[in-house]
């Protein structure tokens, strides 16, 4: 039994430092997705205000209270793991569609922000490991918009709209990343509490 008790807070230690490491690198995640954003704007000559369609281009089950830590990193690995799809099909469309051969600061970004979104993915699926102890399930991608339009302008707002939806789903890492180790230490509690009461019944 205190083998196994060492094990299990060993793990939980792991996915505590593993957990601290993510969320810095969602921050600069989103700090790079804020410049590219930037960048974006100014190469397409977008007003400050531009709008671009309501609704989420990554599909995952809705937030909820409910889910515990496993379900709640699988989520948000999977929404980034659409992401980056997104993110590698927007680079192929923009270089066939938009791309003018230069290696200019806005190529140079945008290559940063997907290193930096694999890197995140890394994280998270070692995250996963940590606490379920299990292989990582792989998402499924379909339905997912990943053609793009063919209209010019669309195709610019599409690519627009996926800076967004990576800038969007790298904020909600860093909330789900930076409450992990204190929702894992109430669930080492709660497992000790319960280990406690069935010993003290036996």
């Amino acid at each position: 039994m205190a083998a196994r008790r060492t094990r299990r807070t060993t793990g939980s230690d792991v996915s505590r430092t593993t957990a601290a490491r993510a969320a810095a690198v969602a921050e600069q995640l989103r700090y790079e997705c804020s410049i590219l954003l930037e960048l974006y704007k100014k190469k397409e000559s977008f007003s400050a205000d531009v709008s671009v369609v309501d609704g989420r281009l990554v599909s995952v089950p809705p937030p909820s209270s409910q889910l515990d830590t496993r379900d709640k990193l699988w989520r948000l690995h999977s929404a980034l793991l659409q992401c980056r799809s997104l993110l590698e099909r927007a680079i192929t469309k923009e270089e066939e569609e938009l791309g003018d051969g230069t290696k200019a600061d806005y190529e140079t970004q945008r290559k940063k922000v997907k290193d930096r979104l694999s890197l995140l993915l890394i994280n998270t699926g070692e995250l996963l490991k940590a606490v379920d102890g299990a292989a990582i399930p792989t998402p499924s991608l379909d339905g997912l918009e990943i053609d793009g339009p063919t209209v010019l302008f669309e195709l610019k707002l599409w690519v627009y709209r996926i800076y967004k939806e990576v800038d969007y789903w790298t904020k909600t890492a860093i909330t789900t990343l930076q409450a992990l180790p204190s929702v894992l230490a109430k669930e080492r509690v709660m497992a000790t509490r319960v280990r406690i009461t069935r010993s003290a019944r036996r």
